[in-house]
């Protein structure tokens, strides 16, 4: 079963509440996106502990809902 961007978005912003979310359907297929994440949560994290810290918020969907998310994350500007 796909995931709907807005859910998505939404269990990311549950899990990590400053967090910027922008969400594209790469396929229309509703099982393949593309995400870019900012937040202030990710200051003096290595990538892949801010990419762990987005998997986590997603609640075990990536995998089974979730097939297939392209994620890009970064720390805002003067932060």
């Amino acid at each position: 079963m796909a995931m709907e961007a807005n859910q998505i978005e939404r269990l990311i912003r549950e899990g990590i509440p400053d967090a910027r979310v922008t969400i594209e359907d790469l396929r229309g297929d509703g099982d393949h996106y593309a995400a870019h994440v900012v937040s202030a949560a990710f200051k003096g994290k290595n990538r892949v502990q801010q990419h762990q810290m987005v998997y986590k918020a997603l609640q075990g969907k990536m995998g089974n809902e979730l097939h297939a998310l392209a994620l890009q994350t970064s720390v805002p500007e003067g932060v």
